[in-house]
């Protein structure tokens, strides 16, 4: 007699896990702390009372951010889940303000003159057929596009490395998209850090792929992470099409 087993694996069920974040120096609750489930890809903030709910599984890692605090990663735990409310404390840190000089446009009233004051940017847009989208570019001239074509099946270029082999984090970038949450945490921040944390790419790599796909460096400085979100999301769904057989 031949016995047969058959084992299937246990899957981790996504919860509601609650908790509250307080001030490390004196344990008071912050409110509006931004908080995002990196594996989920959902977000939420803090309450009044520091108190937040998210939806999460053991082994995910939520992360915190919040203005004037020391970003925080933190892995949901089987006691979290077990338990119930856990108390995450953030650390404040210092922020020095640099000094701005803000220079006003000088105008004469002659248009002639005013005409070359004003400053000129050279960015542009181009489109691909069949695409519903273009691409803010700093550089249009006719070989822009064929430079895009070229980096993007070039084994050894960035964007191959980064959109073939991280094909799992690229796929959140539609999640981020639809969480209104995140969308409205991206919105309000420019330091690129939470999309650092959410797509495991570092910064140099961020602004690299937006030079690859022939955004201006004037969008690249300026722009909220709302915006860069949205153009790499915008680079990826072209390179799918680009890259099929």
């Amino acid at each position: 007699m031949v016995l047969s087993f058959s084992a299937k694996a246990q899957e981790v069920e996504i919860e509601v896990i609650k908790g509250k974040v307080l001030n490390a120096a004196n344990d008071l609750p912050l409110e509006d702390v931004n908080i995002v489930n990196l594996n989920q890809v959902k977000g939420t903030v803090s309450g009044k009372e520091g108190s937040f709910e998210l939806k999460a599984k053991v082994n995910d890692t939520l992360y915190f951010s919040y203005l004037g605090y020391k970003s925080i990663q933190v892995r949901v735990t089987n006691d979290w889940t077990k338990y119930g409310d856990v108390k995450v404390k953030m650390t404040e840190i210092g922020i020095a303000l640099e000094e701005v000089t803000v220079s006003p446009l000088k105008l004469t009233g002659y248009l002639e003159i005013d005409a070359k004051n004003i400053p000129i940017y050279d960015n542009s847009r181009y489109s691909i057929s069949g695409l519903s989208y273009g691409y803010e570019v700093g550089d249009s001239q006719p070989g822009a596009f064929s430079k895009t074509l070229s980096a993007i099946f070039n084994p050894a270029d960035l964007l191959y490395n980064t959109f073939s082999k991280k094909g799992r984090q690229m796929r959140k970038l539609r999640k981020m998209k639809e969480d209104d949450e995140i969308r409205n945490l991206l919105q309000e921040k420019f330091n690129r850090e939470t999309l650092v944390a959410l797509l495991q790419i570092s910064r140099v790599d961020i602004d690299e792929i937006l030079n690859k796909c022939n955004y201006s460096g004037q969008f690249i400085k300026t722009a909220n992470d709302l915006q860069i979100l949205d153009a790499i999301s915008g680079c990826y769904e072209e390179y799918k099409v680009l890259n099929r057989d």
